[in-house]
């Protein structure tokens, strides 16, 4: 037997061939077995032996409807089986399993110790030092009172240390849900006008997001969210992050009134049709605190080991900020500040909730997107994360996580949050260990709100517009956008339609349009999928793509075809198309070269996983295609489900027979070639049941 390799060179396998071209189609290279792992292959020798064949195709055996649709469910719910460990376990052992389960902390807290301790507490002070500033930012950039940031970054990390799977999400508010809950709901309730109805949306919003946040991870239905594309999350997030950037420009100026819309048209016209109203004393400051932003990130970026620098740059801008804005008293002169800060830890919010209010519509709208939006960020960050210290995460888990953390923060004065990717690399960087680094940074949170509100008097709006700014710069990925160019320019253009969606409609149209393209090229993949010919690699019975390996070699008499995707009502009548014409340009292309004619049509199923009804009417009207060209119709390698619905339908029996069913390319070509060179057979004939399926 000769054993075969896709990594031979090609060249000696034509120089081989080439030495055979002048002999007759008798002498078609046929090796006698190709080793497959523990399987050896072993086809026809030649005339005198026609029934070696020691391989079938099978159907599967046929399960109740009840079990098949069980299996169903549970590969669709539960592709990962997280009930496999409670097999052969006593009631106890259960008990513990279901809650190491459901609150991932009782899994690690009994191994946890003090050398785990300290990395945590380095992180955590690390990251509480970024959390506190961004916190107050993105809570002005909802139009939300300030002291909302430091809630949010209180109550829900405790929420997500009990329930949270990754190591290194450090939770928190983000600019660009921020900037969404924002817009969403600005649209319908001003927030300068009527800010206590403002307030209450923003809870009843998240409330809403929180349920459908754990709704999916309960449900499991996460793969939802994966028709957010990696192409569609980075044109977003460089949308979104350069209308947070243009936004800023009011802080940055001093303006005192300011478009809210988001676009870049509306946010330009807004900012130079009040160049009178320019606080050169604001600008002044707000550029200089964004050149020492931007610098000492640059500094962390060229020195690993000093990172804590830039985490550290937010707060210290605070502080150098609020100390200048008090001893020049430069409120006085056009820089504006935060003002007071109510002291004290968060306060219960569930009398605060709307759900009678005829802006009820307009919360659970706002709560679904952000709500996606977030879970799409926050999974992307920890799956990032986790994959660097090499364990996983369970995507439902963190569902579950999240939608419970926005829920228990609705209740108690938070508004959005997830992982945002600043804080959770400043958590990686600093050496974070477990989710104790969350524990700690809501303590340093909380220690702020009982004792150091009122610090934070003076700090100018200016320098959170330039926090802010230099954070989405961050976001920006344009590397990212350059590798999809050079990969996939179809996912080029999913991410700059939602770049300019963003940027130039608004970040809901930004998201629709991204979203809308994604699911068309699903649908285009799956109603056109790709058709290609087969041919054989020199000296094996390997049968490729001539597209892919252009020395393969066509079969004289046969046109072998690949489809390359389940068979289903939206592609049938594609394929259908498409094979007749492959037929047509074989007949034409033997007719001009003076080849033997076609008289086999071979379909390898192989990539084949499943049929609808509407592919096996498809598969009669091919068969009768072929039949009325006197040519015969040969299946190579049907799978298990498609080879149970051809039956049912009495295709295989009534229509192709069963010795027309191959389980390899290889063995219908042999079989083919036998019949065309040894038994002189008519091709439109059924043949004799020599295949023994």
């Amino acid at each position: 037997k000769r054993r075969t390799h896709l990594g031979s060179s090609p060249h000696s396998s034509l120089t081989a061939a080439k030495k055979k071209e002048k002999k007759s189609n008798k002498n078609f290279p046929k090796p006698t077995g190709l080793h497959m792992g523990t399987v050896d292959y072993t086809f026809p020798q030649g005339a005198d032996e026609p029934h070696r064949r020691h391989h079938t195709v099978e159907a599967p055996e046929p399960q109740p409807f009840l079990k098949s649709l069980q299996y169903s469910v549970k590969e669709t719910l539960f592709p990962d089986d997280p009930f496999r460990q409670f097999k052969n376990q006593n009631a106890s052992r259960k008990v513990v399993l279901g809650l190491q389960y459901f609150f991932p902390i009782c899994e690690w807290a009994p191994r946890y110790n003090l050398k785990l301790f300290k990395s945590d507490l380095i992180a955590g002070i690390t990251i509480a030092s970024l959390a506190i500033p961004q916190g107050i930012s993105y809570a002005k950039l909802a139009n939300l009172p300030p002291i909302l940031g430091l809630y949010s970054s209180f109550v829900p990390p405790l929420v997500y240390a009990v329930l949270g799977s990754s190591r290194d999400l450090a939770v928190g508010t983000t600019a660009v849900g921020s900037l969404l809950m924002g817009a969403m709901l600005s649209k319908e309730v001003n927030a300068e006008k009527d800010p206590k109805l403002y307030l209450h949306l923003a809870f009843t919003a998240t409330f809403f997001a929180g349920v459908l946040e754990a709704s999916l991870g309960i449900f499991r239905l996460g793969f939802i969210v994966d028709f957010l594309s990696h192409a569609t999350i980075v044109g977003f997030m460089g949308g979104a992050a350069t209308v947070v950037s243009l936004q800023q420009l009011k802080g940055i100026f001093g303006l005192k009134h300011f478009t809210e819309a988001t676009d870049i048209i509306s946010v330009m016209r807004s900012v130079f049709s009040q160049t009178h109203q320019w606080r050169w004393e604001s600008g002044v400051l707000g550029c200089g605190f964004l050149f020492f932003l931007l610098s000492t990130r640059y500094f962390s970026t060229k020195k690993p080991k000093f990172f804590w620098v830039a985490a550290m740059t937010p707060l210290t801008s605070v502080i150098l900020g609020s100390l200048l804005v008090y001893f020049t008293h430069a409120e006085r002169h056009g820089v504006q500040v935060i003002g007071n800060l109510k002291k004290g830890l968060n306060p219960l919010s569930l009398s605060d909730m709307v759900f009678t209010s005829p802006y009820m519509s307009t919360a659970v709208k706002t709560g679904i997107i952000t709500g996606i939006i977030a879970l799409a960020e926050g999974i992307a960050v920890g799956r990032s994360f986790a994959m660097f210290k090499n364990y996983n995460i369970d995507g439902n888990k963190e569902m579950l996580a999240f939608g419970m953390m926005n829920i228990v923060g609705s209740l108690t004065s938070c508004y959005l949050t997830t992982g945002p990717f600043s804080r959770s690399a400043v958590n990686f960087n600093a050496g974070c260990k477990t989710v104790v680094s969350n524990i700690v940074m809501a303590i340093a949170v909380m220690f702020t709100l009982l004792f150091l509100t009122p610090l934070f008097h003076y700090t100018p709006l200016v320098v959170l517009s330039s926090i802010i700014i230099s954070a989405m710069l961050g976001l920006i990925d344009y590397q990212a956008a350059i590798h999809l160019w050079n990969v996939d320019k179809f996912d080029f253009l999913v991410c700059m339609s939602a770049y300019f969606g963003v940027v130039f409609g608004s970040v809901e149209i930004g998201l629709v349009v991204a979203v809308a393209i994604s699911i068309a090229r699903l649908l285009l993949f799956m109603s056109r999928p790709r058709t290609a010919i087969k041919g054989n690699i020199p000296n094996s019975m390997i049968y490729r793509n001539t597209e892919q390996y252009p020395y393969s070699r066509t079969v004289p008499g046969l046109l072998i075809l690949e489809i390359d995707a389940p068979i289903y009502f939206a592609n049938a009548g594609y394929l259908r198309e498409r094979i007749t014409r492959w037929i047509n340009e074989e007949e034409e292309r033997v007719k001009t070269s003076g080849e033997n004619s076609l008289q086999y049509v071979i379909l390898d199923m192989s990539a084949v996983g499943n049929i609808d009804t509407s592919g096996i009417s498809m598969m009669e009207e091919i068969k009768k295609i072929i039949d009325r060209r006197a040519l015969k119709l040969v299946l190579a390698n049907p799978k298990g489900e498609v080879v149970k619905k051809l039956t049912r339908s009495k295709f295989i029996d009534d229509k192709l027979g069963r010795e027309w069913m191959f389980l390899t390319v290889g063995e219908a070509v042999e079989a083919c070639r036998f019949m065309l060179h040894t038994l002189k057979t008519e091709p439109a004939s059924k043949g004799e049941p020599w295949n023994n399926v």
